[in-house]
Parts: C-alpha cells; structure tokens; sequence
C-alpha cells in the first residue's frame, strides 16, 4: 500500500517550522538552527561536495631558466603536477587565472643561484602585472651562490580577468643568475570567507 501525506509545512513541537515548502522553494530549519544531515547530499543526484578549487602546483623542471642580472625576470613554471581547471598556463605566460572568483591562497618557492656570487635576490608575486609581496635576502659583503625562497599570500580573484604570475631578480657580480629547477607555484581558493 502507497500512501501520500500532502503539506507545506512541518512542525516541532513548539510550533517552530522546521521544513517549509513555499513556491517551489523549501526551507529547512530556521536562522541560528543546526542542521544535520546523515547520507550523501546530492544535486541531481550527484554527491555535493565542498573543495578548495580551482586549485594547481606545478615546478620548474627540464632546467635552469637563465636571468638578467638584476632584473625582474617571470620565473617559467613549466610541469603542473596537477590543475583542476586547467587554469594554469605553463608554456606560454606562465600565469594562472581562475574562472571561478573568490579569496585565494597563493605560494611560490624560488631557487635562484648562479656560478658566482650574488649580493641579493628576490621574489615576488604579481596580479594583473602589479607586486604583491615581495620576499628578499640581502647577503650585504659576504655574498652567495643559491638561495631558496618562499612566499605566500592572499588576495581576492573576480573570476574572470584576474591573474598572478611570480617573478625573481638577483643582483649578481657578473655570472648568469638563473631560476632553478624545483622552483615552484601554486595557488587554490579558500572556502568559508
């Protein structure tokens, strides 16, 4: 035997609404209540899941990418180990735009050395071609061969035209400064804010 119970709204035993149907949308439970759900929830009928993407991380491989000394330079993050909506462009501008928009966390890890010695270098993140922050080390009179950085930050994306780059620059005393193998660059959006 079938049976159909007919209503709009359900009720606790206080008289609080806890499921309402009103024009094809239904409510449940009310502002400030919990609401727990046991099983899948599922959107035609595939599972909702809530993730940090888009998201991508890729590294510089294949070998060193020769620097002007002292100039900016775009590091060329050239191998993705992944990319969940192929928004990372790793063989022509080395950029990465999301279409999605919302806050997003963003980290690069430069390797720059050269054969010899550098008095400082640096690494920044840019968006729209404008730096964000910017990680340096200055080795004053001693001066260095290599060195490894890391930088992150968090910035706001529209989802559209909106994309971030990393540049390095070393000051060096004449030899070819170069981005190093196992540089790297990612980025995936936050959820929650």
């Amino acid at each position: 035997m079938t049976a159909i119970l007919k209503v709009d709204t359900i009720q606790d035993t206080s008289g609080n609404n806890i499921i309402n149907e009103s024009s094809d949308t239904i409510t449940i439970g009310a502002s400030g209540d919990t609401t727990n759900i046991i099983g899948t929830l599922q959107n035609n009928g595939a599972a909702v899941a809530v993730a940090n993407t888009p998201a991508f991380y890729a590294t510089r491989t294949g070998g060193n990418q020769s620097m002007s000394d002292n100039t900016w330079t775009k590091a060329q993050i050239n191998s993705e180990l992944y990319d969940t909506a192929n928004a990372y462009d790793n063989s022509t501008n080395y950029r990465f735009t999301p279409q999605t928009s919302g806050k997003y966390y963003i980290f690069s890890c430069g390797v720059i050395s050269d054969g010899g010695t550098q008095y400082e270098n640096n690494l920044k993140i840019y968006k729209n071609g404008s730096a964000l922050p910017e990680q340096q080390y200055n080795y004053q009179a001693s001066g260095g061969n290599l060195s490894t950085h890391f930088i992150a930050v968090v910035c706001d994306m529209n989802g559209s035209s909106d994309y971030v780059e990393v540049y390095m620059k070393a000051d060096s005393n004449g030899s070819t400064p170069v981005v190093g193998n196992g540089s790297s660059f990612g980025a995936y959006k936050l959820i929650g804010v």
